[in-house]
């Protein structure tokens, strides 16, 4: 049956890096003009690079170094032959042209790049004019916006290298004003933010080199047609040693890596090379031929899915069975515009469009979702009902009846922790809030109050405490509700979201909830958020790829997802997410099924409550 079946095989799997990322991808460079190209191969074969897409733009990216989430790779700032701030984007698992992540700080070229699974950092490079740069940007790779600064580097400087683990990242060599510079190693704890701190000195001063690591490993190969490739231990501190050496000496190339490879590609020999070599980080030796790249150049950028900076740990590995709180989202309902009985699924941590669950015991629209770790409900609905169903999320199939609502209504607010959920106003306009225990079968009970009669609006939570934003009363309203959860009694004022919108959506993690989408009549791609412990108006965290209302929303407590609703003048199909703790724009995850919906109910078995 192959190894899903095998424990044994699983394991042999992920010891031999077939479950972590695997792809790189090398854009850009000179050719000897400047070129938009992305390659792409696998690191853990051999073999020539296949094309992969195109840059926003042909430039040299001159970033040195290994970047890139398990899902995402970067490419930042470069040489147009201006000076630009221009960071892109591509998802790894598909092929195609990169999207616009935002701006570097300011235009520079030449940086340092590298990165863990979360927060990408760019550090010094040259920003068109002397002196060279000591700044260091990072972004959320999750999402998308504008970099911001980090802190200074020891020193300015560009063609500096950099790798990273998990926690930590470091950059070395470069070049200053007049010539290469000091042989400084420095390095920061990708966490936090602050100016750098000194690791040690490289053998020698050196520039134009590139990063790769494993993790525990970094090495730096080439630079000013070098041969040398030097090693540190990431999570110490100390002086570089000659580690082996490559094919030949190479200026300007770029690297990638998995947890047991690396390969250095391209670069200046001095003439232009497309050679890609490869070493393995646990074997010191010299470099072998790996392929070739589509097209000889320097100066390019590299990113790999698995590279030393993603600690494999966090990574969901597959799994003979669904493991509760892992991540399972389902969207339950919906129309289009008619009332469906679908139920569509996602696996937060990762990537993709979403499949068929099962179904709904009947069809609904305008219900609304609560969710222990382990069942889903989806309560009320259109044209006023009051019952309440429930779903296994551990198993595929149709969901039961669960009891009903004290009061019949639609586009209500819900929100859950552990044992109870929460259900909150609806139509038309009322102030009910009641309660079940999710773990039993039974009907409702009363709750308390809002302090404000309204439908469609939206709530999210922490695990103690529900908070419900927007709506209608019958005009929108910004109002923002809270109550404890675990108690009953009336809803207490906690402040108002940035615009008035009706048909909105939130999300949550365990301290912030998000907003998304809604109108107010116009249709609005605005994220609001909030910190739930506290009280106080919202503030602007982004916007949604796609402005549209009454999408469903939820999260694992990391990532928040919003799929479906109305784009006018249709139903949309998009799912986007953020990473809550950030803030910027969503980003595309993937999309529902044929069947678009809009006013659905949504879940999960890891949301902000849990």
């Amino acid at each position: 049956m192959g190894n899903i079946w095998d424990i044994k095989g699983r394991y042999k799997a992920a010891m031999n890096n077939e479950i972590r990322g695997d792809r790189s991808v090398q854009g850009g460079g000179f050719a000897p003009s400047h070129v938009n190209t992305i390659d792409y191969f696998q690191v853990s074969t051999t073999g020539d690079a296949t094309d992969f897409g195109d840059l926003s733009e042909s430039r040299g990216p001159y970033s040195f170094g290994e970047s890139g989430s398990s899902t995402r790779a970067i490419f930042g700032g470069g040489y147009t032959p201006s000076v630009i701030a221009t960071i892109d984007y591509v998802t790894y698992s598909s092929t195609g042209n990169a999207s616009d992540f935002g701006d570097t700080t300011g235009g520079r070229v030449s940086m340092a790049q590298c990165s863990n699974n979360t927060r990408g950092i760019f550090a010094g490079g040259w920003p068109g004019s002397n002196p060279r740069s000591n700044v260091i940007d990072y972004i959320t790779i999750a999402s998308v916006g504008n970099a911001v600064d980090f802190g200074d580097a020891t020193y300015g400087r560009s063609g500096s290298a950099g790798f990273a683990s998990d926690t930590r990242a470091v950059f070395a060599g470069g070049g200053v004003t007049g010539g290469v510079g000091p042989s400084a190693i420095d390095y920061v704890t990708l966490a936090s933010t602050g100016n750098a701190a000194d690791f040690g000195d490289l053998n020698s001063a050196e520039e134009l080199h590139t990063g790769l690591s494993d993790g525990t490993t970094g090495l730096w190969a080439g630079g000013n047609r070098d041969i040398r490739i030097e090693k540190v231990t990431i999570a110490s501190t100390g002086d570089g040693s000659d580690w082996a050496d490559l094919l030949a000496s190479v200026g300007s190339p770029a690297s990638g890596s998995n947890a047991t490879r690396g390969v250095v590609t391209g670069g200046t020999t001095p003439s232009l090379s497309n050679v890609i070599q490869y070493l393995t980080f646990d074997e010191q030796g010299d470099t072998t031929d790996f392929g070739d790249l589509t097209q000889a150049r320097q100066g390019l950028s590299g990113n790999s899915s698995g590279h030393g900076g993603i600690d494999i740990d966090i990574l969901q590995r597959p799994s003979v069975n669904y493991m509760p709180g892992s991540g399972r989202a389902m969207w339950l309902g919906g129309g289009t515009p008619s009332a469906q009985n679908v139920i569509q699924s996602i696996h937060i941590t990762t990537l993709g469009n979403a499949f068929d669950f099962g179904d709904l015991a009947s069809t609904s629209i305008q219900g609304i979702g609560a969710s222990s770790v382990t069942r889903g409900l989806v309560c009320g609905g259109a044209p006023g009902v009051d019952t309440i169903e429930s779903i296994e999320l551990a198993s595929q199939g149709k969901a039961a009846d669960f009891g009903n609502l004290t009061d019949a209504r639609a586009l209500l607010a819900a929100a859950s922790s552990f044992t109870r959920a929460v259900c909150a106003g609806g139509t038309d306009a009322v102030n009910v809030i009641d309660y079940v225990t999710i773990a039993t079968a039974a009907n409702a009970a009363d709750f308390g109050d809002l302090t404000d009669a309204r439908f469609a609006l939206y709530g999210c939570g922490s695990t103690t405490r529900a908070v419900y934003g927007g709506g209608m009363s019958p005009s929108n309203v910004n109002i923002i509700d809270y109550s404890t959860i675990a108690s009953t009694g009336d809803a207490t004022d906690f402040g108002d979201l940035n615009n008035s919108p009706e048909e909105v959506s939130a999300t949550s993690s365990s301290t912030r909830g998000v907003w998304g989408g809604g109108r107010t009549p116009t249709l609005l791609n605005v994220l609001d958020f909030v910190t739930i412990a506290s009280t106080g108006d919202a503030t602007d965290f982004g916007d949604l790829t796609v402005a549209r209302r009454n999408l469903g929303a939820t999260s694992n407590r990391l990532r928040g997802v919003f799929a479906g609703g109305e784009a006018s003048p249709a139903n949309s199909n998009v799912i986007d997410y953020i990473t809550i703790a950030s803030t910027g724009d969503a980003a595309d995850f993937g999309d529902l099924l044929a069947i678009t919906v809009q006013i659905q109910a949504a879940v999960s078995d890891s949301h902000g409550g849990l």
